[in-house]
């Protein structure tokens, strides 16, 4: 490595530690000399600081410095969240991480009830789901996905760690109850549930007193089962 390069080096890792929030490569390629090769420095670095006490982690196409796994339980402190979002609210972002993109229209037949004014509102509000392309379609429906902001905030890299059943089995998240089957998905990892009676509740704790009624379980079979991942 030359020394412009290691200057370059130098120049992204200061970038990255001063920001407040995840940067995008486009953000970070705006800041940085036309001739840099951006993707080479982000390993160069990311691999620097693997096994550190803080490492360098990509959130989609967004990345930040952020303490590592290991060491992140020690420096938590559990304090209480004021606001919650209310089942419907998260019954809506499971169904958007787990099906995405899909309209609001997908969204409401896969929950088998309407959804109220406000409930994307919310999740927009909390920075964790965008509007997407718009379909092909008669009328051009918005479409619904998960932010960059989602991924940094359940610590993931990309929407495919999302986990499976058999690892929301296993930490005890899938529980049966009046929740949504948004994890009721073919293929890969993500198998559907043995019965129709086992639902997804997911982040219990997070969940407001002003839940709507839930819709009863859907037919694995039925017409919900046509939006892939």
């Amino acid at each position: 490595m030359t020394k412009i390069e290691r200057q370059h080096l130098r120049l992204l890792e200061a970038i990255l530690f001063a920001a407040a929030e995840p940067l995008s490569e486009k953000q970070l390629a705006a800041r940085l000399p036309d001739d840099v090769d951006l993707k080479g420095m982000l390993d160069a670095l990311r691999s620097y600081y693997e096994g550190r006490g803080v490492e360098l982690t990509r959130h989609g196409k967004s990345w930040s410095f952020r303490t590592a796994d290991d060491i992140r339980p020690l420096l938590e402190k559990e304090i209480d969240v004021p606001r919650k979002l209310s089942r419907a609210a998260i019954e809506t972002l499971a169904i958007v991480a787990y099906h995405q993109p899909l309209t609001r229209a997908e969204m409401e037949e896969i929950r088998g009830v309407s959804l109220s004014k406000g409930t994307l509102d919310v999740l927009m509000e909390a920075g964790w789901i965008k509007p997407g392309k718009r379909r092909d379609t008669p009328g051009r429906p918005a479409t619904w996905k998960t932010t960059d902001d989602f991924l940094d905030h359940f610590g993931l890299e990309d929407v495919r760690d999302l986990p499976g059943i058999k690892e929301l089995k296993a930490t005890g998240l899938l529980e049966s109850g009046p929740a949504i089957n948004a994890y009721r998905v073919h293929g890969g990892d993500l198998s559907a549930p043995s019965s129709e009676s086992e639902q997804v509740a997911l982040l219990p704790d997070v969940i407001g007193d002003d839940a709507e009624t839930a819709a009863e379980p859907l037919d694995p079979e039925g017409p919900w089962a046509k939006f892939p991942l």
